[in-house]
């Protein structure tokens, strides 16, 4: 998944840590704006110009006073160390319970909650590797070939989101979830040789686990059809489903039951299509030369 951030920012700013606020997104402007206040509030009672609590906490004066003004997202780190130099005993760095949960972009958020509430989870993909499978190296690979590109700052913002969304593994009662993939995205070798090989370790590691399906489609097999693009379903305990495909409702999430149908049905035929998960596994261990 894509999320716009900031095109361009200063030089002086590229190392300076935090994340900028999306301007659409409400809640999350509202809880750093809180912060913000707070962290001014506490340093002007400390009596510290903004340049000399930069200096004592490690951090730009720039940075500060985008912090307290709520246009900057800080990590943990600087709360952590803004709470030893005002000498707060723990009531900053506490705050950030409230800054992880909307740390992460909008759009990735929603999907997150929505992937933490279902009880059950189908995925397809046909270009790359799903998100919920990617390691580090190969979703920072994927993230930073976008163009126009992503800053820095915002590719690891970026990625921290993605493999944030994996806890859906550690969830229990642990969910179904099932993968169909490709075979081409398997062979490219995104990152380097390594960072591929470590995928595919990845891949195999996940499809043990006891809750998951791991399916490939040979590029030599029949059409199918989910060739115009990634489709995913996600269940829940009341019965209702939302589902997404990029060749179907202009992309955008549905839940109306007869288009939910439609969805359900090609993406029984893509599943009927994929060889079994033990043919699949046996398939990516001659990918990474194991057999």
């Amino acid at each position: 998944m894509s999320v716009d951030g900031e095109a361009v920012r200063p030089a002086s700013e590229t190392d300076e840590p935090g994340w900028e606020v999306e301007p659409d997104d409400d809640w999350g402007a509202a809880v750093i704006a809180t912060v913000g206040r707070q962290l001014k509030l506490r340093r002007e009672a400390a009596g510290l110009r903004a340049a000399e609590f930069g200096t004592r906490i490690g951090y730009g004066e720039d940075l500060v006073y985008k912090v307290e003004a709520g246009k900057r997202i800080p990590r943990q780190e600087y709360l952590d160390r803004s709470d030893e130099v005002l000498d707060a005993g723990g009531l900053i760095s506490a705050s950030w319970e409230d800054v992880k949960r909307v740390r992460y972009p909008k759009k990735v958020r929603e999907l997150g909650k929505l992937e933490a509430q279902a009880v059950e989870i189908g995925v397809y993909e046909c270009n790359i590797i799903a998100g919920l499978l990617q390691t580090p190296e190969h979703a920072r690979a994927l993230i930073a070939a976008a163009q126009p590109p992503e800053t820095p700052d915002d590719v690891e913002r970026m990625v921290a989101a993605r493999i944030a969304r994996q806890s859906v593994f550690d969830r229990a009662p642990a969910p179904p979830i099932h993968f169909v993939l490709e075979e081409a995205p398997l062979r490219r070798q995104i990152g380097g040789t390594m960072a591929w090989r470590r995928q595919l370790e990845r891949l195999l590691e996940v499809a043990h686990l006891h809750n998951v399906t791991l399916q490939v489609i040979p590029t030599n097999s029949e059409p199918h059809p989910g060739l115009d693009g990634r489709i995913e379903l996600l269940k829940f305990a009341d019965g209702s489903v939302v589902g997404r495909s990029d060749g179907a409702f202009n992309g955008r999430p549905i839940s109306e039951p007869k288009h939910v149908r439609i969805l359900e049905l090609r993406y029984g035929t893509i599943r009927a299509q994929a060889l079994t998960p033990p043919k699949s596994l046996m398939f990516i261990k001659d990918l990474l030369g194991e057999t």
